[in-house]
């Protein structure tokens, strides 16, 4: 068997031909940013065909006109009546992405898109069916002394439940082979989305394959919206879905 398929083999199944990447980028009243943010992602050369996938969730500051001004053949806008969460919009996403690659970027200028490839490459390669992006082992603006703290301990959490060696759970930049969340409904709203997909995988024996990226982490007078109180909700859902009986 050659490094290729022993690769790929480990990974949990044989290489494949991947052929479209949708990119779900749940959006909420992020009118300074969307912009750009969709300028960069269409400027990064990908080895796949591009379908970005934007869910407003009801956003109140004009991003849904700038929105509307944004989408042509390989963008498209879905829009939630009420505010719903992340969570919810990622699960409207899913529901319409089409890609057999599914990445999750925010609309914010936090994560940068020409990031992708870096996330790309082990899929590509047959060395893995799920990467994630850390924030810890790749240049990155630094986070505030909690933030840090918060995210490090989430990791370590999400290690001692689940018998794995992440080193940042949190990352927003998630990239899954199609077939690995078939069969996985996301129940979380909120910010939560992050440790209830993540311990779903694990727990249906999947290794997670990491990567470093940049990082340029925004403060709340620069818009972020998870709080630290968001980390105890995290912590309960790891907790939950790691004795919770998984289909």
């Amino acid at each position: 068997m050659s490094d290729a398929s022993d690769a790929a083999a480990a990974a949990g199944g044989a290489s494949r031909t991947y052929r479209l990447l949708t990119v779900i980028v749940p959006v909420f009243n992020e009118r300074n940013t969307v912009a750009e943010i969709l300028r960069r992602m269409r400027a990064v050369e990908l080895p796949v065909e591009l379908e970005i996938v934007i869910v407003n969730d009801a956003s109140s500051d004009g991003t849904e006109k700038v929105l509307s001004a944004l989408e042509d053949s390989t963008v498209r806008v879905l829009n939630h009546p009420t505010n719903k969460g992340k969570g919810a919009s990622i699960r409207t996403g899913l529901d319409h992405a089409r890609g057999d690659l599914i990445l999750i970027q925010d609309a914010d200028l936090e994560y940068d898109p020409d990031d992708w490839p870096r996330l790309l490459a082990p899929v590509m390669r047959g060395k893995a069916r799920i990467v994630y992006g850390s924030r810890f082992t790749g240049e990155r603006r630094n986070m505030l002394f909690w933030h840090w703290v918060g995210n490090r301990f989430l990791s370590l959490a999400t290690n001692l439940l689940y018998n794995t060696t992440l080193s940042d759970m949190e990352t927003c930049y998630k990239l899954f082979d199609r077939s690995v969340l078939d069969g996985i409904t996301v129940e979380s709203d909120r910010f939560e989305f992050e440790p209830e997909i993540t311990a779903k995988i694990l727990r249906r024996g999947h290794r997670i394959y990491e990567v470093p990226i940049s990082y340029a982490g925004r403060e709340f007078d620069e818009g972020k919206k998870i709080t630290w109180r968001d980390g105890f909700g995290a912590l309960a859902t790891l907790v939950k879905y790691r004795f919770k009986r998984v289909e």
